[in-house]
């Protein structure tokens, strides 16, 4: 469980979080809406201590990310906003096995968790491929499958669809459901939910950095317009 109990964050004179509570179960899938600057990114980034509350705590699985910041980065995995930002080594293979190795892992295991990352984002067979020739679908799934070789507890992804064509957004979606089918916890940051809310088990909402919205996406997608956020046009 992720638990974010009265966070506060501030960019200088801007409060970027303002009293954020939040609890997110093991195998839900979130998503976490709001406009542009409305404090999403922000608050993903507490999770595995890339930033640090100034107010409030976060917790993952009962221990305080503060007190380890190796586990909380284990247990949760980001794929950021840009995904081609977070691509580290020349081939497909050798970018995955990053974060195994830096676990400090075995041979055998690091090539098991390529292995099966790989095969999740149905990139199987393209481990010496570098990665300049992948297409941007492509990149994003590589960076999804990046994320999953650390094997968290949960995956955030931070506006997963931005700047794929649809092909490409298909083709990611695809594989985010079949996570979900797989048992993956999900957190998807986004303020276009046409592509996501279908996959949600809740829809938090965000505004001026505060949770306004926070349940079923039936019970709560008649209001997200009131937030600047995009939803399906039958969205339940």
């Amino acid at each position: 469980m992720i638990q974010a109990e009265g966070i506060v964050h501030r960019y200088g004179e801007t409060v970027a979080l303002d009293g954020v509570d939040l609890a997110i179960d093991d195998g839900e899938c979130v998503v976490l809406a709001g406009a542009n600057g409305s404090g999403k990114t922000t608050l993903v980034r507490h999770f595995n201590g890339l930033v640090e509350p100034h107010e409030g705590s976060v917790s993952v699985n009962g221990r305080d990310v503060s007190e380890n910041l190796v586990a909380a980065r284990t247990a949760v995995s980001i794929v950021f906003q840009h995904p081609e930002d977070q691509l580290v080594a020349a081939t497909v293979g050798a970018d995955v096995a990053f974060g195994p190795e830096n676990l400090g892992l075995d041979r055998d295991e690091i090539d098991r968790r390529v292995s099966k990352a790989l095969e999740a984002v149905n990139l199987s067979g393209r481990e010496s491929d570098r990665v300049e020739t992948l297409s941007g679908g492509e990149v994003e799934r590589l960076a999804i499958a990046g994320a999953l070789a650390m094997e968290p507890d949960h995956l955030v992804l931070d506006e997963p669809f931005t700047g794929l064509d649809e092909p490409a957004r298909q083709s990611v979606l695809a594989r985010l459901r079949a996570l979900r089918t797989g048992g993956t916890s999900l957190v998807v940051v986004t303020h276009d939910l046409r592509d996501v809310l279908s996959l949600a088990d809740r829809v938090v909402a965000l505004s001026n950095g505060r949770v306004v919205l926070d349940g079923a996406p039936e019970e709560v997608a008649s209001e997200l317009t009131d937030f600047d956020v995009r939803v399906p046009e039958n969205p339940c």
